[in-house]
């Protein structure tokens, strides 16, 4: 695991979040563009999820080659190339019409963030000092937030006034910011650099998922938890349009609302991370706030018209943010930088692989179940599966705590010279050993996870 041994880029940390926060913006503006058109043409739930899932599949084929070909390739060159080619796209995709057509470029645009989403966020840690990181996930779920606010809005205000292309011609100018940052930033991975700024390169170690049970357990759990709930994204449009008798503007307004939330769940748990120096600890957060957002899912179904969703969705954000940012702290905490693109890329095609699973029943389930049952039925399944996940994670937790038990320790002569603790080791990293010794053993003591500091 490296940080910068050098002061915090805070520059390159805003112009790397600028550029997210913009093409987060593009995206929810074709994405909710796009459903909002499938539906004015009398598509159904199946249309809507088949959208989805060309949008969500390369993120879960394309990521054991593209977490490693964001470890391994110049950022700079993935962020110039990959943007100005989505933006290309992007144009082709606002004059084309055909339902078949529209599916496969947005299937190629998502090849695109496949590369873009592991590279940034491999990125993000190797700008920032380990104390720092939270902070910077916060500031980073800040951008995501602001852009996404604006996503859902624009398209229901524009596609009302305008129809689908306009959104579409947005996002492909929102692209080229991908292009701005990949030139602007100074930070750079992969490559010859192997690279933190100011450390040494190294060799890639041999990172393995199934080796770290820690963030293992933290991966499944979500997964799982979004495969339960993941069907609100196919059957929302219809429970809002249809069954509440929202307006496109609404549908837009309480998408919106959402992303609003990610903010001071962000921050809030940025805060709390820091001190938050137990990695268990984490893995206990990020169960909390994924129960959070099950919770509000399931309240959803009570709601008698649309506006009132969006205090259900203002807190089922804040619990979307606090999420993230736990997942991404533990993440860059327990993976060798190396080979931390390809973690985040595995991780996220773990969790996409859930959504399209979600996504695929929400279509199926919308086809014999009204919007407002399956709602419901969505929103209890995925507190459910939290709270059978709930032994797991403790667990795991558990388990990482108890790794560094005081053992004695003995000199060639058989003198018991000291009782140390084996700070347990992180992925990636070789075991250290603390606590009070004699002789040629130094004076130290480490508590697992350490190395963050508090505020």
């Amino acid at each position: 695991m490296s940080f910068t041994t050098g002061p915090s880029r805070w520059r390159d940390v805003w112009l790397a979040t600028t550029a997210r926060g913009t093409t987060i913006c593009g995206e929810f503006l074709a994405t909710t563009a796009l459903a909002l058109a499938l539906q004015a043409r009398g598509a159904d739930g199946l249309a809507v999820s088949g959208l989805l899932l060309a949008a969500t599949l390369p993120l879960v084929a394309l990521a054991p080659l593209t977490g490693r070909l964001a470890d391994r390739v110049d950022s700079r060159v993935l962020l110039v190339t990959v943007g100005a080619a989505q933006s290309l796209i992007c144009l082709v995709l606002a004059h084309t019409e055909h339902p078949v057509a529209v599916v496969a470029l947005v299937g190629v645009l998502a090849c695109g963030l496949a590369v873009t989403q592991p590279c940034l966020a491999a990125l993000l840690p190797a700008m920032v000092r380990e104390e720092d990181l939270p902070r910077a996930s916060a500031i980073q779920q800040t951008a995501v937030s602001v852009g996404a606010l604006g996503g859902p809005v624009l398209a229901g205000l524009l596609v009302g006034q305008f129809g689908a292309r306009l959104p579409l011609l947005l996002n492909a100018a929102c692209y080229l910011a991908l292009v701005v940052a990949g030139l602007l930033i100074r930070t750079r991975r992969g490559g010859r650099r192997g690279v933190v700024p100011g450390g040494a390169a190294a060799a890639a170690p041999a990172w393995r998922l199934r080796r770290d049970p820690l963030l293992l357990t933290m991966v499944v759990t979500t997964a799982a938890v979004i495969t339960a709930v993941g069907g609100i994204n196919v059957v929302e449009v219809f429970f809002i349009r249809e069954t509440l008798d929202g307006s496109a503007t609404m549908y837009g307004l309480v998408g919106a609302a959402w992303m609003a939330g990610l903010l001071p769940g962000s921050w809030l748990a940025a805060r709390l991370s820091r001190r938050l120096t137990d990695d268990g600890a984490l893995l206990g957060g990020v169960l909390l706030a994924l129960g959070g957002c099950a919770l509000m899912v399931a309240l959803a179904a009570t709601v008698p018209a649309a506006a009132l969703l969006i205090p259900l969705w203002l807190l089922g954000g804040a619990a979307n943010g606090s999420d993230n940012v736990f997942a991404n702290v533990l993440t860059a905490r327990r993976v060798p930088e190396a080979s931390r693109a390809r973690a985040y890329a595995v991780k996220g095609a773990v969790v996409q692989g859930g959504s399209m699973v979600g996504y695929l029943v929400g279509g199926v389930l919308l086809a014999v179940v009204p919007p407002r049952p399956l709602i419901a039925g969505l929103g209890l399944a995925g507190l459910l599966v939290v709270g059978a996940f709930v032994p797991f994670v403790a667990r795991a937790a558990r388990r990482n705590r108890t790794v560094g038990h005081p053992v004695p320790r003995t000199d060639p002569a058989g003198t018991r010279i000291a009782a140390v603790s084996a700070t347990p080791a992180r992925p990636g990293e070789p075991a250290q050993v603390t606590g009070d010794t004699v002789g040629a053993w130094s004076s130290t003591s480490r508590a697992p996870g350490s190395g963050t500091s508090s505020s």
